[in-house]
């Protein structure tokens, strides 16, 4: 296509959201609720995903050690934890800590405590392992099992820690004694996960199927009003897609106004509400954070400006069929 007979098929969609004033606004207006809608869940499903990652990078397990496990050997177990695939963080718990860690839990019956301490001090080692991905969780766990059975060769394998390990774990002897984690706490976090994420999908099919249709309807009026122009085009050689084109060109006009209108109104309205939930004391008890209106704001920009034009393109698409020949 030349750049005159471009530039007339973008004059004409521009001459005609104008000429349409009424139809246009109430194309626009339509399209600000449907994305607004759209922007606020998008938001609302951003935020929870944000703070079920923060709270899934706080789960993990704790994976308890034998007392005869060597400096070496608890150095060469967290180099080889770090390095497997969905590990977050890995602290190592001294035995020492476990106990002012147990203390701290039991600090209103400190005297079942007395006689634990030093050398009596029966609580394991233990390395605090956090994920960046909770569906890993079983895999890991089997990962680090396998190490630290790796660690402990048959032959490494003494009377002393023989006792300690136990009878009945000498068929597979392994440094690690157990591990415990919020199983529940887990494959909860993750149904919501799923849950948010599908909620969120059927929104936007639902938003985009309404948004479509009144852009289809709306163009549809356009087109019905100018239909005598349409038949002398067409009478005198117009090919349909030089009929077509502008007003594709208004739909998506139609749909890039309403983006940034609503980008704008969404923005504002973020603002005031995140301002208002941030001086709650739930997140901070909680100590997870919401998103701020710039982190999300490249993304909805996007998003909004692909269902701008997309609406448009589409709608207008749509309506034409029955006015042109395919």
């Amino acid at each position: 296509m030349r750049y005159s007979g471009l530039g007339y098929l973008i004059n004409e969609g521009f001459r005609n959201v104008f000429k349409n004033k009424k139809s246009t606004t109430i194309s626009i207006v339509t399209m600000i609720c449907a994305m607004f809608l759209f922007g606020i869940f998008f938001s609302i499903g951003e935020n929870i995903n944000s703070v079920l990652k923060q709270v899934q990078m706080k789960q993990g397990m704790e994976v308890f050690i034998y007392d005869f496990a060597t400096d070496e050997q608890l150095d060469e177990m967290e180099s080889k934890i770090k390095a497997l695939d969905g590990v977050n963080t890995v602290s190592f718990k001294t035995k020492e800590k476990a106990l002012e860690s147990f203390k701290e839990q039991l600090k209103n019956y400190q005297r079942a405590l007395e006689g634990i301490e030093g050398e009596n001090n029966i609580l394991p080692a233990s390395f605090v392992v956090t994920l960046t991905d909770l569906e890993k969780n079983d895999e890991v766990q089997a990962e680090i099992i396998e190490i630290g059975k790796q660690m402990l060769s048959d032959e490494a394998v003494d009377e002393e820690i023989a006792a300690e390990i136990g009878e009945e774990n000498m068929e597979e002897p392994s440094i690690v004694k157990n591990i415990t984690t919020s199983n529940h706490t887990i494959e909860i976090l993750i149904k919501i996960v799923n849950g948010v994420r599908i909620t969120i999908g059927i929104i936007f099919i639902i938003l985009l199927v309404i948004a479509v249709t009144i852009i289809s309807n709306t163009i549809k009026l356009t087109v019905h009003a100018r239909r005598k122009e349409i038949s002398i085009m067409k009478y005198v050689g117009a090919t349909n897609s030089f009929i077509r084109w502008p007003f594709i060109v208004e739909g998506i006009i139609i749909g890039i106004v309403a983006a940034v209108i609503t980008l704008l109104i969404v923005g504002v309205t973020y603002d005031l509400v995140i301002q208002k939930i941030e001086q709650s004391t739930v997140l901070q008890s909680m100590g997870v954070s919401l998103l701020q209106f710039v982190e999300l704001a490249k993304l909805i920009a996007i998003v909004y400006a692909a269902l701008g034009i997309g609406i448009g393109m589409i709608g207008s698409s749509i309506s034409m069929r029955k006015y042109l020949e395919v």
